[in-house]
């Protein structure tokens, strides 16, 4: 059976999830920020098979995630590095350990991200970088890009008509 792709999509969730959004892709990044970089430390910290890991990573290379540089020389081996496009994900796999750890740590908190300097708990929150103000979901609505389809343009427009609709707790005055 054949993946659907989304990276042609309008929607930058769908495009990014046809990038990253393979769990095992997720998995490989989120080593890689935890300093794995060699095919032998991602196959033995994921426990996946030689022919998945080599399509991923080059899936992952592809898209500009990583780059392959070569280490050995002989045997050839290399090491997969994040790029800056790589890293810029670095976010996403916080907010994902954040929300993992705040929803479904049943049995208590395995791991948690700690400032390397003080050593303390780092709690994700997503924040404005103009106005350093928190954003939460009913201080928001979508907004069409010069580039929005007419989908987008659809959506958009239905957000923004749902949201003059919020319960008085969310109103636009208490904003």
């Amino acid at each position: 059976m054949q993946k659907t792709r989304f990276d042609n999509m309008p929607c930058p969730i769908a495009r990014s999830l046809d990038r990253v959004g393979e769990w095992w892709s997720i998995l490989i990044l989120r080593d890689a920020f935890q300093g794995l970089s060699k095919f032998d430390e991602f196959q033995q910290s994921l426990g996946l098979s030689p022919t998945i890991l080599t399509r991923r990573l080059k899936y992952l290379v592809e898209s500009g995630i990583f780059h392959k540089q070569r280490y050995q020389t002989r045997p050839v081996r290399y090491e997969y590095l994040l790029t800056e496009r790589g890293q810029d994900f670095f976010p996403v796999l916080a907010a994902l350990f954040h929300w993992g750890n705040a929803h479904l740590a049943d049995e208590g908190i395995t791991a948690e991200l700690v400032d390397r300097r003080t050593g303390q708990p780092i709690y994700v929150q997503l924040v404005d970088s103009v106005t350093r103000q928190p954003i939460a979901l009913h201080h928001i609505t979508l907004a069409p890009g010069p580039a929005a389809s007419d989908g987008i343009r659809r959506r958009a427009a239905l957000m923004q008509q749902n949201h003059s609709a919020l319960p008085p707790e969310l109103s636009k005055e208490s904003l």
